[in-house]
């Protein structure tokens, strides 16, 4: 229940910073969409997606269990069960490749060609290809830092929220 409505919430989040960047004009000196795509195939960037995409989910899915079990007695091992198989099929169907596609203008309206032969250089680099290489730990290990922080804020602003509503209206 809670993974539905964060899976939401990312994806309305990301549909909005989509639509706002669509105001923004490609550049006469943009790289081509060949460009931008040779420096995502640099990148892996469809595997690195895939990759943090399945640590979220992981991350979330075992984050979330013991909670959703207090908030929710109810829930049985067969109903987690199955969010698990949801979960693991929305990963494997996710539209990766027309993400990607997605992005190849947003890249254009925020990097010049000698902007993204560049990044190219430096990602095909050692330096670039450690980083890239680094970046799901990394990614994996700061959820795991930061989550209960975050969960902790949430969690007070619920209950803040709610001791709004059972206060009597003046």
């Amino acid at each position: 229940m809670r993974l539905k409505s964060l899976l939401c919430a990312c994806l309305f989040a990301l549909s909005v910073c989509a639509g706002a960047q669509t105001t923004v004009s490609i550049a006469p000196d943009a790289a081509s969409r060949e460009d931008v795509k040779k420096l995502f195939d640099v990148m892996a960037s469809r595997e690195q997606m895939t990759q943090m995409m399945q640590q979220l989910f992981a991350q979330m899915q075992s984050l979330n269990r013991e909670q959703l079990k207090k908030k929710h007695p109810e829930v049985t091992e067969a109903d987690l069960a199955r969010m698990d198989r949801e979960s693991e099929d929305l990963i494997k169907n996710f539209p990766l490749d027309e993400m990607l596609n997605d992005m190849v203008p947003v890249y254009q309206r925020h990097f010049t060609k000698s902007e993204i032969d560049a990044l190219t250089a430096f990602y095909s680099s050692p330096t670039g290809q450690k980083f890239l290489h680094e970046m799901p730990a990394v990614t994996a290990e700061t959820m795991r830092a930061v989550y209960p922080r975050i969960q902790t804020e949430i969690d007070g602003a619920l209950k803040r929220s709610e001791q709004k509503t059972d206060a009597p209206q003046k």
